[in-house]
């Protein structure tokens, strides 16, 4: 009976033993199954996108993106910007060489100088581009507000001894140091783009427990910033942080009635600027009533139209503008576009022109696809500067704006402006890829 007992005792736990690794192999063969269901479902899916799956990442699916849809598609944006980045900049040496070379060879320099200089203005740039693209989006947040002071205190170094400025215009918006010379605004547009989105982000979040409070500090270091350009008498400059400004702002959410008072307070601010210097009032009024002072406060936008009506359809050709031969002021800097339109033609122009609107597309286009709201006002911010910058210049030499003293980003002659626009670039590239399909086709690469 024992013997009997002993067996019935072990044949059910041989019968247990067995069943449990029936049901073991049985999970395990359903397990299997389901890993090979998912893996060929992974395939089939990787098959209609585009490389769905790579090294274990997954890279979102494009089918969506097809038609016109395909202006969309975050791949096409971040690549395509970088490409306008770097064809503006490569067509702004050339630019800059033949807008230049007629007044170097008449000072006896060489008419290769300047281009040589814008080079390696470019080249500098192009290393802070990489540098900028390699932060990550935490330590822009983190070191935000100190790169924010330090850009307004060196830009109130514009207002000591070190500064110096322009006899013509009145401006006083550089610092001399040896023989290297800086226009610190171009430092303080890119340092708004990095901070004001992170203070304001942070402010709305306070909002709804401090009221409008939440909004001063934000507000009154932007315009502490604001100031400090305004009191080198730098109206250009001043009109384009004002733009980046009122954005940054909109789109956080900031309370539309005070919006509109900020508004107001900065429509009258400009009002006076524009009536305390008749410099400024005198190129405001040349530019919506008849000029008859052709030989004065006309002289350099009337001969920016001659300039784009001699180029025509495709131009006189590159080197052969007649307008470079000391009749357009500023030929390769503020008035390089003219230059463009007469040796390029229309064709030249317009394609510049649609450059700067692909930049403008691709960062607002994966700005509206990032989760991150810093990253996505970030971006918003930098086209606003890049692209309304280069549309403010471009209206003055059609004539739409006065004379404001604005260069081109990526193409007029100047270290100051490429480099910090070539930075910001970067810091975008680096913000894209906060975009899922972005930074998966980043890993894979």
């Amino acid at each position: 009976m024992a013997n009997g007992k002993r067996r019935i005792a072990s044949g059910s736990a041989d019968t247990s033993d067995s069943s449990s690794t029936t049901r073991g192999a049985s999970n395990t063969r359903v397990t299997r199954g389901r890993r090979t269901t998912e893996q060929r479902g992974r395939t089939t899916s990787g098959r209609s996108s585009v490389d769905r799956t790579l090294d274990g990442v997954d890279r979102g699916d494009f089918a969506e993106f097809t038609g016109i849809r395909s202006f969309f598609n975050p791949l096409w944006c971040y690549h395509g910007f970088i490409v306008a980045v770097l064809v503006l900049c490569a067509f702004g040496v050339i630019m800059v060489f033949s807008s230049s070379s007629v007044n170097l060879v008449a000072a006896g320099q060489s008419p290769w100088s300047r281009a040589i200089n814008q080079g390696g203005y470019c080249a500098i740039g192009l290393v802070g581009a990489f540098i900028f693209s390699r932060i990550s989006v935490k330590r822009y947040m983190r070191h935000a507000s100190g790169f924010m002071l330090f850009a307004m205190l060196v830009q109130a170094l514009t207002l000591t001894p070190l500064g110096t400025g322009e006899e013509e215009t009145g401006n006083n918006g550089w610092i001399v140091l040896g023989p290297v010379s800086l226009q610190p605004a171009e430092m303080t547009k890119l340092a708004l783009c990095l901070w004001l989105p992170f203070a304001l982000r942070k402010a709305s979040r306070q909002y709804a427990l401090e009221g409008i409070k939440a909004y001063m500090m934000p507000g009154l270091m932007y315009a502490g910033a604001l100031g400090l350009v305004m009191l080198g008498k730098d109206l250009g400059t001043g009109l384009i942080i004002v733009f980046i400004g009122v954005v940054a702002f909109m789109i956080s959410g900031f309370p539309l009635k005070w919006m509109a008072a900020g508004a107001g307070v900065l429509a009258a601010l400009v009002g006076v600027l524009v009536i305390s210097s008749p410099n400024r009032l005198n190129r405001v009024l040349a530019a919506y009533q008849p000029c008859t002072d052709l030989q004065g406060v006309c002289f350099q936008s009337t001969h920016a139209k001659y300039a784009l009506a001699e180029g025509g359809l495709l131009g006189v050709g590159l080197g052969n503008s007649r307008e470079k031969w000391n009749y357009l002021p500023a030929a390769h800097t503020d008035f390089i576009y003219a230059i463009i339109g007469e040796e390029t033609g229309f064709v030249g122009a317009l394609t510049v022109l649609l450059l700067f609107i692909v930049i403008g597309w691709c960062l607002i286009s994966v700005a509206l696809q990032v989760q991150e709201r810093y990253v996505a006002m970030t971006l918003v911010c930098i086209a606003v500067w890049l692209v309304g910058q280069a549309l403010v210049n471009i209206g003055v030499v059609i004539g739409v704006f006065p004379v404001l003293g604005v260069p081109m980003p990526f193409v007029s002659s100047g270290g100051s402006s490429m480099i910090m626009c070539l930075c910001a670039a970067g810091a975008a590239v680096g913000m894209m890829r906060a975009q899922p399909q972005i930074n998966a086709e980043h890993t894979r690469i």
